[in-house]
């Protein structure tokens, strides 16, 4: 004789809901329902992985992202936000990156309003991290202010290319890094992509470091953000204006071509 569940599937999935806001009301940490991140790294760091391993998509096709991309998911009874940034080039310095892949830095906060609950800030663990790098790190993020700082967890990725190696022996720019972020950070097994309980695990360390912030998100300047959008429709419009002036340029030529013809042909 068969016998029916005591609950129903949707009823499973709220018991287990509340059984999570609970434990972690308990730990003292604040179950975030809506929860906005922004990914930022250099590139082939695994930044867009990680979105799609959030946000629950299929694993990413190869190309890099050349402009911000949201993404949305759901997740343990949250509502995830994801925004994947374009790449700094790691030996880069901000004086060296283009000044569009600036903005979009600048921009990636406003993609997710009012502003982002944590900023994650992706470092391939398995290759070399020197002070050239940290001080890449460094700027590219403080283009969003030293405030940043207060809201960035370090995320390691490729951890399963390391063959018994810490991270503390990567040295002082690693560890600066970290601390700089007050200790907080995460490691991700690339070679266990399917295990949930590496997002579990790293959505509850953004929701204790909410805790500590006592509920606040970043938010960037209004004054920095209307100027950076100034800029951009700037450079936008001279870039219309330059593909405008080549299409007229292109027609010019082909008109001179077609009559050039014309008159080669009248001559006997």
């Amino acid at each position: 004789m068969e016998t029916e569940p005591l609950l129903q599937s949707g009823e499973q999935e709220i018991m287990f809901l509340i059984l999570e806001m609970h434990r972690l009301l308990l730990a003292g940490v604040q179950f975030l329902f809506d929860l906005r991140i922004v990914l930022l790294g250099n590139r082939a760091a695994g930044k867009t992985s990680l979105a799609n391993l959030i946000t629950g998509h299929a694993e990413p096709h190869l190309k890099r992202t050349a402009q911000c991309v949201k993404m949305h998911g759901d997740f343990s009874g949250r509502q995830v936000t994801v925004v994947d940034t374009p790449g700094w080039w790691k030996n880069y310095l901000v004086k060296e990156t283009p000044e569009f892949q600036k903005q979009e830095i600048l921009l990636s906060v406003a993609h997710c309003p009012p502003g982002p609950h944590a900023v994650l800030l992706i470092i391939r663990v398995d290759a070399l991290f020197k002070e050239k790098h940290r001080r890449s790190v460094q700027e590219h993020l403080e283009l969003l202010s030293e405030r940043v700082w207060n809201h960035t967890i370090v995320v390691f990725t490729y951890r399963d290319q390391l063959q018994e190696q810490t991270l503390g022996n990567e040295g002082k720019a690693l560890q600066w890094l970290v601390e700089k972020c007050g200790n907080r950070y995460h490691v991700l097994n690339n070679e266990n992509w399917n295990d949930d309980s590496q997002v579990k695990d790293l959505l509850e360390k953004i929701e204790k470091m909410v805790a500590q912030n006592r509920g606040h998100y970043y938010e960037i300047d209004l004054k920095t953000l209307k100027e950076v959008k100034q800029k951009r429709k700037a450079v936008e419009r001279k870039a219309k204006a330059r593909a405008k002036k080549q299409r007229q340029m292109r027609k010019m030529d082909s008109t001179m071509t077609g009559k050039i013809l014309v008159l080669h042909n009248l001559i006997p």
